[in-house]
């Protein structure tokens, strides 16, 4: 018999939480169907907004916080690499569809394509990549400075 009280829930305590999460997430995935047609329909193609300047501004700065969270957490070895990892990749591929859906015929959609297809996508697998092969990454992180700590400790013993 597991003992539930146990700070990991145990076999049975995990067992019931990839339940619970197969439910929310099924129902949720589920529910999206429907809305996600009426959306589709009855959405106008063309609206306006006042603040669009804040939106853009506002999506930039996560993305900002998305790539230095995953840089820091590369640097101090974090597991919550993979997590930001996945997050920087989502927004990235969130960003060129929202360029390319915004973006008007002509030069500003080609600039749109071109950015995705030269940075942002490219980059959301890196970081997709990042946060499926955290391990790896880590080690050759850690090995990297490491190697540089021992170079300049080496450099500042023979200086002295």
């Amino acid at each position: 018999m597991t003992d539930d009280s146990s700070p990991d829930g145990g076999p049975d305590g995990f067992a019931r939480l990839r339940r619970r999460a197969l439910v929310v997430y099924g129902l949720i995935a589920l529910a999206l169907i429907p809305w996600t047609a009426h959306l589709s329909s009855s959405l106008p193609s063309r609206h306006e907004t006042a603040h669009w300047d804040v939106l853009w501004a506002g999506f930039d700065i996560g993305l900002l916080a998305a790539f230095a969270g995953t840089a820091i957490a590369v640097l101090r070895y974090s597991p919550l690499l993979p997590l930001l990892a996945s997050a920087t990749g989502t927004l990235l591929l969130c960003d060129a569809w929202f360029d390319l859906l915004t973006s008007r015929p002509g030069s500003e959609r080609l600039w749109a394509s071109v950015e995705a297809l030269l940075g942002e996508l490219p980059l959301a697998v890196f970081s997709f990549w990042v946060a499926y092969d955290a391990e790896k990454v880590h080690a050759s992180t850690r090995r990297y400075v490491t190697g540089r700590r021992l170079r300049r400790e080496s450099a500042a013993s023979l200086a002295a």
